[in-house]
């Protein structure tokens, strides 16, 4: 029996998380997992931090992650994973959009957005693979793409076929943005 694994998709309000974890539960399932997917939290319209769970195994009883339960943190911006880093088990991995996004109170001047973020999560340990998601979502065709080279870098990390990644895609996404979407998840896989 497969014991139940966790995913965080953590991130900024309009850079598509839903659609992450959309792809990512109809690729499990397509798999013949068991799979809970959370509601998004947060002041998503407004540029607030998001955070969806996915949650997959045999059977899985609850969509809710606790502290050191999530094998992946996938995360759309970098100060997201530095706040979200005490969900990652011990060995897990954060895969991280290597761009910047200024919180409000950073915008607003009332704080600084803290510099080495990732560097100092490495020297505590911390496995991250950080990625120039932004610049490869571009090469596809659209900065909104970001979400989908980040599931194209987190599918490196399963044993599931590539073609049935796509197929998820193509099951997903919108028929106007399916083949910039495959573009996008071929950008990340091979990044």
């Amino acid at each position: 029996m497969m014991e139940t694994k966790s995913i965080m998709i953590v991130g900024v309000g309009g850079q598509g998380s839903l659609l992450a974890s959309k792809l990512l539960g109809k690729v499990l399932m397509n798999e013949g997992y068991d799979v809970k997917v959370s509601e998004v939290h947060g002041m998503s319209q407004r540029g607030g931090s998001v955070v969806t769970y996915v949650r997959f195994g045999d059977k899985v009883y609850s969509p809710i992650i606790e502290q050191g339960e999530a094998e992946y943190i996938i995360s759309f911006e970098k100060l997201e994973a530095a706040r979200w880093t005490p969900f990652l088990k011990k060995g897990g991995t954060i895969i991280v959009n290597s761009q910047q996004i200024d919180p409000m109170p950073v915008i607003t001047e009332a704080a600084t957005y803290p510099a080495n973020i990732l560097e100092e999560l490495k020297e505590k340990g911390v496995k991250i693979d950080d990625i120039d998601a932004l610049s490869l979502a571009n090469q596809a065709g659209s900065t909104k793409a970001v979400n989908i080279v980040l599931m194209g870098r987190l599918a490196k990390y399963f044993h599931v076929d590539y073609d049935k990644w796509i197929k998820a895609i193509e099951q997903c996404v919108n028929e106007k943005f399916v083949e910039m979407n495959k573009k996008a998840f071929e950008l990340g896989y091979n990044y």
